[in-house]
């Protein structure tokens, strides 16, 4: 063979064999992208109940107020059989709490599982779930907070879920909290789902379309490095937080950021930090600036002002769902693709 033949050769078979090779590897990674939605409810499903972190001391008046909500709109429900136990901080042992996480995920019948309540324990069960028979009967997971946990382990298992209220969000006067429970309403259903936020001066502006996922900062802090942290690239990151210092919210977003969370980022979408604590040495700016410094090395578009997080105002959001993401000063709108 000669020498240009040979060459000649070569080039055929990178163009033939390497190309297709390319192009689904592309091909994977929009699809990727692409995350399962579990059918909405209708009258007649079930919802599961269950507590997989913190304990319920005293929040039987709430559970049973969630009951009695779902059973207005036509569903039935079944509690977890260690709802009110406790183990010191959390409801229930590991194995407890994992059980009753388990068997709800495991039945057939049920069609959504909504947590009642977070705090912290949701990580301690996560490497002992299974999800064989979920994939088989896909339903959706419920909550906020601690439950980001779950939120990220489903979202890497290739489906969807809700961030929105739990049971013991219903504390209060349900007239109180109208916009909150009329928003998870529409999630579970199906309804529309559209937001328009306040505006705010620091806001960066932009428009983009991706995928929406995220939820309480300290939450997707702890999942870095492991199995159930979730890759940002090309989505929108939604964060909330609370109780915390400036400085520590500032120390998470600068780990995220060496550790290339937000490399590939499409948006940052910022919902409420509450109940922020004063350090004796001031920060010396907000918040929101603080997340502006942390990111200024990016060109997405960052929205303040979403009503989600842990305020009485907490719109239900479809975690995995592509949303169509404008910002201004003025105001930004968030629109839930069907």
């Amino acid at each position: 063979m000669s020498k240009i033949t040979h060459i000649l050769f070569i080039f055929c078979v990178v163009f033939f064999f390497g190309r297709p090779t390319l192009l689904s590897q592309n091909n994977h990674s929009k699809n990727a992208n692409i995350l399962i939605q579990p059918p909405y409810l209708k009258a007649g499903d079930t919802v599961a109940i269950v507590a997989p972190s913190g304990v319920l001391k005293n929040r039987t008046k709430e559970v049973e107020q969630a009951k009695t909500l779902l059973k207005s709109w036509g569903l039935e429900v079944v509690l977890g059989a260690h709802v009110f136990s406790k183990d010191d901080h959390f409801a229930g042992t590991d194995n407890e709490r994992c059980e009753d996480f388990q068997n709800a995920l495991d039945d057939s019948k049920i069609s959504a599982i909504w947590c009642a309540r977070g705090g912290y324990g949701t990580v301690r069960i996560l490497d002992k779930l299974n999800y064989s028979k979920f994939k088989q009967n896909p339903k959706w997971i419920i909550g906020y907070s601690d439950i980001t946990a779950l939120h990220n382990q489903i979202h890497n298992n290739g489906y969807q879920s809700i961030h929105a209220l739990m049971c013991t969000s219903l504390q209060d006067d349900l007239s109180t909290i109208e916009n909150t429970v009329s928003s998870f309403k529409d999630a579970i259903f199906g309804k529309p789902m559209h937001y328009t936020l306040k505006g705010s001066e620091y806001n960066k502006v932009g428009a983009v379309t991706a995928p929406l996922i995220g939820g309480n900062l300290t939450m997707l802090h702890t999942m870095l490095g492991s199995e159930t942290s979730i890759d940002t690239s090309g989505k929108i990151l939604f964060i909330e937080e609370i109780g915390e210092y400036k400085y520590h919210i500032d120390r998470m977003l600068q780990s995220l950021k060496r550790a290339g969370y937000f490399d590939n980022c499409q948006g940052v979408l910022v919902g409420d930090m509450s109940k922020l604590r004063k350090n004796t040495t001031l920060w010396g700016t907000s918040v929101e600036q603080l997340i502006l410094d942390a990111l200024a090395d990016y060109n997405f578009p960052i929205a303040f002002n979403m009503p989600a997080g842990h305020e009485k105002d907490n719109r239900a959001m479809i975690l995995g769902r592509t949303v169509k993401l404008i910002v201004g000063k003025e105001q930004s709108t968030v629109v839930f693709q069907n």
